[in-house]
């Protein structure tokens, strides 16, 4: 028990049930004042949970989130559980912001057993896919409006997403494509020529480039530049209270901002992919002509006994599939970052990750529907 020297001043009342230690805050916390301290409060007991309220608090300032900073780190330390469920949202915030930029070595939360915290884990899952179902939803009611009105479409701002993801990804997606076909060759040079078999080099790098590694690493090339770049863009709008102008003015952001964005990487992915097959075909060649001696002109006419009309359309559904993925994953976090320059830097990272990760289980998914229709 702790007592307020004077009047209106902070006081803090702890009173120990059972294993459970109610923490009741009331007065006046000011910085500028002596506030109590958490060791004072424990008087040598050692609680397996702590509970805080602040309903008799009557000011405070930062003075209140230094103590309660105090107390998170005594259970971090201890394995003891911090109950803040009944702090206000706002002290919440600043308490786990407080806690994030103060990380230390102490060991990790231990108190909660096993069934609350698969709990929690289920209910931030739940959420996060209804918060990606919600988006996926708005995105294609936009899809629909701009198949029935199209002369309401932003198409200028369509055309210059395109040329920022399309053109002006072309340097980068062309070297990755040729050196991605140049190794390709070589690994592949490597068994083959063993067995003589050096002319299968063609077949190998003109079915891998076309299926699988064309669309691949041009979505993920494109996961890295383009998905993060719509982040940072529509993050830094929503820190700039933008986008909550746009919502004011009764306009959609999904309309305004995301549709162009997600119809521009629709649009290119398909033909950036179909730009790599060529360049790491290119790069298949070179290492044919330099190392295994092969001519451009029989390894093009070895490929086309492999490679059909169906492996190009294949690598074609995927690559289209992978524009969609980054598009909707760097719109999702832009939109949900925090309003902060930290918070746009958390969501570009946080929309390069999400879409690599969606892209791989998109294309192992396209692996064993193309294996059961026999494509």
């Amino acid at each position: 028990m702790c007592a307020a020297p004077a009047a209106n001043s902070a006081t803090v009342t702890a009173a120990l049930v059972g294993d459970v230690l109610e923490v009741a805050l009331a007065g006046r916390w000011r910085i500028t004042e002596a506030r109590p301290h958490w060791a004072d409060v424990l008087a040598g007991r050692t609680p397996r949970w702590v509970k805080v309220t602040v309903d008799q608090v009557e000011k405070w300032d930062s003075s209140l989130l230094l103590f309660l900073f105090e107390v998170r780190q005594w259970t971090r330390m201890t394995g003891a559980y911090l109950d803040t469920e009944a702090l206000p949202a706002k002290l919440q915030a600043l308490l786990a912001q407080l806690s994030r930029s103060h990380e230390t070595s102490v060991p990790f939360d231990r108190s909660e057993n096993f069934i609350t915290a698969v709990g929690h884990a289920t209910m931030e899952v739940w959420k996060k896919g209804s918060d990606i179902s919600h988006f996926v939803g708005e995105c294609t009611y936009s899809a629909l409006k701009l198949a029935k009105l199209p002369h309401k479409f932003r198409w200028k701002d369509c055309v210059h997403e395109m040329q920022q993801c399309g053109a002006m990804a072309l340097p980068i997606v062309s070297l990755i494509s040729f050196l991605v076909g140049l190794t390709l060759a070589y690994t592949g040079a490597l068994v083959l020529r063993q067995y003589g078999g050096d002319i299968y080099v063609a077949d190998l790098v003109g079915l891998s480039m076309v299926r699988e590694m064309g669309a691949l690493m041009t979505g993920i090339v494109l996961a890295g530049r383009t998905g993060a770049a719509f982040a940072a863009h529509l993050g830094n709008m929503k820190a700039n209270e933008e986008i909550d102008a746009l919502e004011t003015l009764g306009i959609s952001p999904v309309d305004f901002l995301v549709a162009p964005r997600l119809l521009a990487l629709g649009v290119m992915m398909p033909l950036l992919s179909l730009y790599a097959n060529c360049l790491g075909i290119a790069g298949g060649m070179t290492v044919a002509a330099m190392v295994l001696e092969i001519s451009p002109t029989a390894f093009w006419v070895e490929m086309l006994t492999i490679v059909d009309l169906s492996d190009i359309l294949s690598g074609l559904i995927k690559a289209a599939t992978f524009g969609a993925i980054v598009g909707l994953a760097g719109c999702l976090r832009g939109l949900q970052a925090e309003r902060s320059a930290a918070g746009v830097g958390r969501a570009a990272t946080s929309a390069v990750v999400t879409a690599i990760l969606f892209i791989i289980v998109a294309d192992a998914i396209y692996a064993v529907i193309f294996d059961i229709l026999g494509i």
